[in-house]
């Protein structure tokens, strides 16, 4: 059994289900990667799995324990961290003062996570005086993480987290969270880039109309040929 689990999953939004008895699940240390084409259901699995949609079946196992009906803040007081795509900084508050805001549920001393981030993300030490709505996309995804990562997640979830940005800083990004997952921590991430997404990941779910259609490590994945032609341009 997955570290983190979404086990038979079935729900949407009002009285239309996006998800059909679709499973994803990631391991302590790993990256799981969601794929498919647009409208696949790739986000809203994720959503479900944090807690931001009703499931009308199935359920959600996080280290052995049922969250099926746990809300998200309470799932991020039990270890797991979520970085949405859009609107996820606060523009008008420094670097600084966006990573102290990730540390909202911690009571003790925050200086050592935010040098923690800042050895990640080293150009956000240069900026961290400068407001987050100044940055460059792949900065403000930065800021983003490291916010997560303020409070101390066992899990990572990611919707998009290279969306809008070069290909040069989507590669920096691929191997800052490949750093993150070395500490132990669980990422599960939804992204469009399939082919560079599953270049790094462990396991990989390819998803159509909210269903499971492949299952299996980012390399085999890589390897189909069926993948390849339908989802990966060849």
């Amino acid at each position: 059994m997955s570290f983190l689990l979404g086990e038979h999953m079935t729900g949407g939004y009002g009285a239309t289900d996006i998800l059909h008895d679709c499973s994803i699940g990631v391991e302590k240390g790993e990256i799981a990667v969601i794929v498919g084409p647009n409208g696949a259901g790739k986000s809203t699995a994720m959503k479900a799995v944090f807690g931001m949609l009703p499931l009308r079946q199935g359920r959600i196992l996080f280290n052995d324990q049922d969250i099926t009906h746990l809300k998200p803040e309470e799932r991020v007081l039990r270890g797991m961290g979520f970085v949405p795509q859009n609107q996820n900084v606060f523009t008008s508050m420094t670097v600084e003062e966006n990573l102290e805001m990730g540390a909202f549920i911690r009571t003790e001393p925050i200086a050592d996570s935010i040098a923690q981030v800042y050895d990640l993300f080293p150009i956000l030490k240069d900026k961290r005086r400068q407001p987050a709505g100044e940055l460059s996309g792949g900065q403000r995804q930065q800021v983003a993480v490291g916010r997560a990562l303020m409070t101390h997640p066992q899990v990572l979830i990611l919707d998009e987290p290279t969306a809008g940005v070069s290909p040069i800083v989507m590669d920096e990004l691929f191997d800052r969270i490949i750093e993150i997952a070395r500490l132990r921590v669980a990422i599960l991430m939804v992204e469009q880039n399939a082919k560079q997404a599953l270049e790094i990941a462990d396991k990989g779910y390819v998803l159509v109309q909210g269903h499971n259609r492949f299952t299996d490590s980012g390399e085999a994945l890589l390897a189909n040929p069926e993948v390849r032609r339908a989802f990966l341009g060849g």
